[in-house]
């Protein structure tokens, strides 16, 4: 809306801009408030400091010197099987790791298989074959779809612990199909219905944010053991592009 009396060539060219200045802003200050990974200053023989970040997250009279301890052993355990090993564990897997990557890369390309990426670069072009031409109705419609999928996301971050990852897996892939099929209902017969495709495309969003969405990402770092888990979730990373 902030630029919706603006022309819109010049528009959209504004919008990247800012998608681009207010990130880095928020990186650049970040830095100043957020430490470094206890895991990661170990690996650089600074243990007295990451001792310092584990005491703001362990309890009071918490021997932290334990955990400093169990990181320098697993990072060193990793390199031996790094040296060892390489890129084979991913290439020529063994059966426990193979089921590691297929559930782990499996679900980053779901995420992508169910869609998102299309309903999201399209929604502008949805909403107008749906019938809905003006750009400040579009665009106050793709904020309520944000704030749709911004507030089901933080009610999966609580979800997922309560009620486990499989059962929102599977909710939130019926309810995408069911909302991509109403979204598709909205355009049969030649003849458009607005509010059915809004509808649609909410139930979508929220489908996806509840499950797929955090999930797709949520369940790689989880399942991959230490060993691989770097090389495999850039593997899984670049399968979900």
């Amino acid at each position: 809306l902030l630029f919706s009396g603006v022309d819109e060539s010049i528009a959209w060219r504004l919008m990247f801009a800012l998608g681009a200045i207010l990130p880095t802003c928020v990186i650049y200050f970040s830095t100043f408030v957020m430490p470094e990974s206890p895991r990661w200053l170990v690996s650089k023989n600074r243990e007295s400091e990451a001792q310092e970040v584990l005491k703001m997250v362990y309890p009071d009279g918490y021997d932290v010197g334990v955990i400093v301890q169990e990181i320098r052993e697993g990072i060193e355990k990793e390199s031996i099987a790094e040296h060892a090993i390489g890129w084979d564990v991913i290439l020529f897997p063994s059966p426990a790791f193979k089921r590691m990557l297929m559930v782990g890369v499996g679900t980053a390309i779901a995420q992508q298989a169910v869609g998102i990426d299309a309903i999201q670069y399209f929604l502008v072009y949805i909403l107008d074959e749906s019938g809905i031409k003006s750009r400040n109705a579009q665009m106050g419609i793709l904020i309520v779809l944000g704030f749709i999928k911004l507030a089901v996301i933080v009610l999966a971050g609580h979800l997922f612990d309560k009620k486990g990852r499989r059962p929102l897996f599977f909710v939130s892939l019926l309810g995408c199909s069911i909302s991509l099929f109403l979204v598709s209902f909205a355009f049969v017969g030649g003849r458009s219905s607005e509010g059915f495709a809004v509808f649609g495309l909410a139930l979508y969003m929220a489908f996806f944010s509840v499950g797929m969405g955090p999930g797709a990402w949520l369940i790689p770092s989880e399942v991959f053991s230490t060993m691989i888990r770097a090389k495999a979730m850039s593997v899984a990373t670049f399968m979900n592009r």
